[in-house]
């Protein structure tokens, strides 16, 4: 069977996971690319370095976030929602962001890009000394599917 999501299915799925994807588009090329992020509610937030999709993104700050949830094959929820790129440069705002992406739950063997800082993970007393770029995405319109597996019902013998 395959649905919509309702709104607070979205927010649920949005809340749950810690990778999506970010489609961006500029100069005539696409690029979709994973990122690790934290949700406030609003807006998606991230860290990175420079490279394409900030580069991209400070073109062209439209972009669509795609994010799921698949235990099996016949059971998934899928969302995606489009929003505007905002590179974060307030220090107070930053710090603020920071945090958030700190404090997600994380699974214990993780990859380098959420090791924000050196004695992860513990969360750090201050965020001074994390480099790189901090963004969030605003986001606007989401929509989200989902698909469940029928279990057919067995006659009885």
């Amino acid at each position: 069977m395959f649905g919509e999501l309702d709104d607070n299915q979205i927010e649920e799925v949005l809340h749950r996971q810690i990778v999506g994807r970010i489609g961006c588009h500029a100069d005539g090329i696409t690029y979709v690319v994973p990122i690790s992020y934290g949700y406030d509610g609003e807006s998606i937030y991230a860290h990175t370095h420079d490279g394409m999709k900030i580069t991209m993104m400070r073109k062209n700050p439209e972009v669509c976030f795609q994010v799921d949830e698949m235990p099996e094959m016949a059971n998934w929820n899928s969302v995606i929602a489009w929003g505007e790129f905002e590179e974060i440069t307030d220090p107070q705002d930053r710090t603020d962001a920071l945090k958030l992406l700190l404090e997600r739950n994380l699974p214990y063997i993780a990859s380098k890009t959420v090791q924000l800082a050196p004695n992860w993970p513990f969360i750090p007393t201050t965020t001074d000394k994390i480099s790189g770029i901090v963004f969030k995405i605003k986001l606007g319109k989401k929509t989200g599917r989902y698909e469940r597996y029928d279990v057919p019902l067995q006659p009885n013998s």
